[in-house]
Parts: structure tokens; C-alpha cells; sequence
């Protein structure tokens, strides 16, 4: 929202939301049964075209869903009471609809795209091959954004790749003197020291597999 000043929000955009308030809403109808339905790529594909199209309608709707109290206590003091009840009536009636709008806002202002929220997967064992199979799942909100299958070795060669390309981010970083946020410092902490916990309950599984005679039947 570049074309717009700061010192104007938000009534800049909750303006142009109000006088279209009917056709959003009906959207956001339209958004809700989608939902409802499991279409949630298509929910996504539709925000995202309505943040390109209608930026004021998006954002406001946007905002909306973060149940901010400076939000509300700024459109209250640039418009009114009243405006700001039908802006929180929105996140009450649709809040099925709060992720993929947060998701988006996301998406736009980070330069990112479905980034991961979860994943999700499952453990078999494949009987022909002698060797654990696990399916996995990444998700972004919703959204399934794809379904893989792989045994352990395959698994940890996509995430050694993820680990290879997490440093040469980094490196990419150090070399130009870019600086890393706190925030995001604070997790990649979190989530190296998460990942030699399993390490090293890989290495201690992979020790017991070594003494462990093999079944050549």
C-alpha cells in the first residue's frame, strides 16, 4: 500500500470498504461456502486476487481479522463508532476466513509465498523394500501443498537440502552485512537446538539398528 499515507490510515481504505461494504460481504459469503466446501486453494487464489484488485477492501478486511484494538481505536477516532462495530462484525461472522486474509497480508508484505504453517504425516512400513515409508504433508494454513512419500533416508535428503539452503541464506547475509531480526534469530536458535535433539535420537536409533541382525529371509 505504497500509495497511500500513512498518516491517512485507515480511514483511507475503510472508507472505500464501506461504500462497498454489500459486495463484500457477499464475497466474503461466496469465500465462507468455499471454505465450508474444502476448496481452501481456491479460497487463496480469490484473496489473492482481491488483495491485487481492491487493495482497500482487502486490507480493511484484513485488518479486520487481526482483532487489533489500535485498528479499531483508529478508524473510531477517524470515522466513528459505527464503522468500527461493522469492521469487528466482519472477524465474527467470518472468522473461518482469518487465516487465508492473514496468510495473504503475509505473503505481501514479506515477499513470501504459501509460506508453511505445519506439516503433517504418517508412518507405515513397507514389507518388499524392509524399510519405514513416511508420507508427509506440508501445509500452508489450510492449504495441502503437496503429498510426498519417501523412506527415512529420502526424508533426510530433503532436509538436508532445507538445512544447506538455510545457510547459504545466512551466508548470503553475512557476506552483504544484511542484518537478521530478532524475531527471526530468536527461532533459528529454537529450531537448530530442536534439530539436534533429533539427531541425536537419530544417531542413538541408528546405533541400535547397527546391532540389530538383519533378516535376510
Amino acid at each position: 500500500m505504497d500509495d497511500v499515507d500513512g498518516e491517512e490510515m485507515p480511514g483511507a481504505i475503510v472508507e472505500p470498504f464501506l461504500e462497498r461494504e454489500e459486495g463484500a460481504r457477499a464475497l466474503l459469503r461466496e469465500l465462507e461456502r468455499l471454505a465450508v466446501e474444502g476448496r481452501h486453494e481456491e479460497v487463496r487464489e480469490r484473496v489473492r486476487d482481491l488483495a491485487e484488485n481492491n487493495e482497500s477492501v482487502f486490507y480493511t478486511v484484513a485488518f479486520s481479522f487481526t482483532n487489533s484494538r489500535q485498528f479499531f481505536g483508529d478508524v473510531e477516532a477517524q470515522l466513528d463508532v459505527t464503522a468500527a462495530d461493522r469492521l469487528r462484525d466482519i472477524a465474527e461472522t467470518f472468522p473461518s476466513l482469518a487465516e487465508p486474509f492473514n496468510i495473504v497480508r503475509t505473503e505481501i508484505a514479506e515477499d513470501r509465498h504459501n509460506p508453511v504453517t505445519d506439516t503433517s504425516y504418517t508412518v507405515t512400513y513397507h514389507h518388499g523394500v524392509e524399510s519405514p515409508m513416511v508420507t508427509y504433508r506440508p501445509r500452508s494454513g489450510d492449504v495441502d501443498l503437496y503429498e510426498s512419500s519417501g523412506t527415512p533416508s529420502e526424508l533426510l535428503g530433503v532436509s538436508t537440502d532445507l538445512a544447506a539452503a538455510t545457510t547459504d541464506a545466512l551466508d548470503v547475509a553475512l557476506e552483504n552485512d544484511y542484518s537478521v531480526n530478532t524475531e527471526e534469530l530468536s527461532a533459528l536458535i529454537d529450531r537448530r537446538e530442536e534439530l539436534e535433539t533429533e539427531l541425536s535420537k537419530l544417531r542413538d536409533q541408528l546405533d541400535e539398528l547397527r546391532r540389530t541382525p538383519v533378516n535376510d529371509e
